[in-house]
């Protein structure tokens, strides 16, 4: 990646200068998971708890071909409402910058810009998994957990996934699931899926130094740090699931699939729930910000991975 096509906001870069705690934060929630104005207030509101925490957030995307690492106010009302952002991943992040095109990065992108910057905990609100049926669908999220030492805080995956095989295939790929207060996979709007996870951890500190043990060995994957929702807001399981099989055959019977189906099935099921899905998205996603920021300050205290 050419110098030019890379660039960290000079607060962040401050920061990382500093050794201050420092959070990242995914874009393609703004540009492509929730509708304006909801898009730009819940990604202010994150990284207000985060500054709330005495520490630095740092919102990742592409503008006009360049990927960056803390986006300004500007910036982020621009992913949040120009209607050619594109939502990169991996695969897409070359072809963006090369046509300097403007950018939502996944939570796979993301890793790679944290990394790349040299952050460690990354908040987002669920990571993307294996989709449901035999279409081979599996989101490019589990492979960069695989291979990029990033502790991923969020509420498990999102419901509208097949959550056993997500699992397997985190266990495959080497990736500890931590639960945080909890000893099942949360899933995304409901508190449990009722999988276990590979640890439950009672703090961030008894996060931390799981996380710290995983990557002082060289196991140079990400980590997985999953939180269930608010419990006053959470869905019930049968209920949501419900939900999400009737999004599910929707979507079969009007042919959406690939990078839109994810954006689909998320909308049949806000108004499928009457709202009530939304309102823990958002939810969910300041309380993973919180912990995030709390996260980074006791590793900020540790060894660097």
């Amino acid at each position: 990646m050419a110098a030019g096509q890379f660039r960290i906001s000079p607060g962040v870069a401050l920061a990382l200068q500093a050794e201050h705690p420092t959070v990242v934060l995914e874009s393609t929630v703004i540009s492509h998971g929730l509708p304006f104005p909801d898009n730009y207030d819940i990604a202010r509101q994150c990284e207000t708890a985060i500054r709330d925490e005495g520490v630095v957030p740092a919102t990742v995307g592409v503008i006009n071909g360049v990927l960056r690492v803390g986006l300004t106010d500007a910036e982020i009302h621009l992913l949040a409402t120009h209607e050619g952002v594109r939502k990169v991943s991996r695969r897409d992040l070359g072809i963006v910058l090369a046509r300097g095109e403007h950018g939502g990065t996944t939570v796979a992108a993301t890793m790679i810009a944290a990394h790349k910057a040299g952050i460690a905990v990354f908040t987002t609100g669920g990571i993307g998994g294996v989709h449901r049926g035999d279409a081979g669908d599996v989101s490019a999220d589990l492979q960069e957990l695989g291979r990029t030492p990033v502790v991923v805080v969020c509420a498990g995956a999102k419901s509208i996934l097949d959550l056993p095989r997500t699992l397997e295939y985190l266990e495959t790929m080497g990736v500890p699931v931590l639960g945080l207060r909890t000893d099942t996979f949360p899933a995304f709007y409901a508190s449990s899926s009722g999988l276990p996870v590979d640890q439950r951890v009672e703090s961030v500190d008894e996060a931390a130094a799981v996380i710290q043990a995983h990557w002082r060995l060289g196991l140079r994957t990400g980590v997985v740090l999953a939180v269930p929702p608010p419990v006053e807001l959470a869905l019930a399981p049968e209920a949501l699931e419900t939900a999400v099989r009737s999004a599910v055959d929707a979507a079969e019977q009007e042919g959406i699939s690939g990078k839109a189906l994810t954006p689909f099935l998320l909308e049949r099921i806000s108004v499928l729930t009457e709202g009530r899905s939304k309102a823990v998205n958002l939810a969910l996603l300041e309380q993973n910000a919180r912990t995030a920021a709390r996260l980074a300050v006791v590793l900020a205290q540790k060894d660097e991975p």
